[in-house]
C-alpha cells in the first residue's frame, strides 16, 4: 500500500445540520473521532460503488 505523507493529504470541511450530526455521533465501529467517521463512511461508499476499483484500474496504483 503507498505510503501516505503529510503532503500527500487534503483537509477538506463538510457542513452537517443537527439531524446529520446526530446520526454520525451514533455510528459505531467506523472510527472515534468525527473527521475518521467520516473519512471511512466517504471510503466505504466509494468502495462499495466500485470507483475505488475504478480508480485504481486507470492509475495503476493501489489506493
Amino acid at each position: 500500500m503507498k505510503e501516505t505523507r503529510k503532503k500527500d493529504t487534503v483537509r477538506i470541511m463538510v457542513t452537517l445540520d443537527k439531524e446529520q450530526y446526530e446520526i454520525l455521533k451514533n455510528v459505531k465501529g467506523m472510527g472515534v473521532k468525527d473527521a475518521e467517521k467520516i473519512r471511512n463512511i466517504v471510503i466505504a461508499w466509494l468502495a462499495e460503488k466500485s470507483f475505488i476499483k475504478k480508480h485504481s484500474e486507470t492509475h495503476h496504483e493501489e489506493i
